[in-house]
């Protein structure tokens, strides 16, 4: 999508649109009338879950990042642009709304809770394209890059649902989640500029 600046922009512009409305619920549950057809997570979350949320993302991204090294992977990244990395950044938006608020089995006990989630984590994961491309059709991209990638994707899925269901979250709010999910998102456009894999505005 590096070469797709307009819909780039496209994606950037709706996801704002809603993160608005969220912001909207979100604000209306904090003064106590909160809409009948929120957004899920659309209530609010204390500072403490908020920065548990970012600290446990980070620590992942920088096990990863070690991990990338140690392997000898590190200089198999993909290129992007400041445009994509702001995206990514949007994008974190959608994602945790779509997983962490619509994908999830409440009121049937813990132990289906965790089988959703693993079996939605597993989805997430196999959606970004690390073990596939396409390139005028479906490519397979199975290396020891895209596994390690793939599963590094899949436990921060699992860490986004721990945030999202965690006690430090009473509310099971999204925000945390969000917050979460930019922070790796920005970390990651961060080591991609430092390494030499980010180019251009767009």
């Amino acid at each position: 999508m590096n070469d797709q600046p307009l819909l780039l922009l496209f994606m950037i512009a709706a996801t704002v649109y809603v993160a608005k409305l969220w912001r909207d619920d979100g604000r209306a549950a904090a003064a106590g009338r909160p809409h009948p057809r929120a957004l899920p997570g659309a209530v609010p979350a204390g500072s403490r879950a908020i920065i548990l949320a970012v600290a446990g993302a980070l620590l992942l991204l920088l096990f990863e990042t070690w991990g990338e090294i140690r392997l000898g992977i590190a200089g198999e990244q993909s290129h992007i642009t400041v445009l994509f990395g702001i995206y990514t950044l949007a994008a974190a938006v959608i994602e945790e709304l779509i997983f962490r608020g619509y994908l999830v089995i409440t009121h049937r006990g813990c132990v289906v809770r965790w089988a959703g989630i693993l079996v939605a984590s597993l989805l997430f994961a196999a959606l970004h394209p690390f073990l596939w491309q396409w390139d005028g059709g479906l490519v397979w991209t199975t290396g020891l890059k895209g596994w390690f990638s793939t599963g590094a994707v899949f436990l921060g899925s699992l860490w986004f649902y721990t945030v999202r269901f965690a006690r430090w979250n009473p509310g099971r709010s999204l925000l945390p989640c969000f917050a979460a999910h930019a922070a790796k998102n920005l970390g990651v456009i961060a080591i991609k500029a430092a390494q030499g894999f980010l180019v251009g505005w767009w």
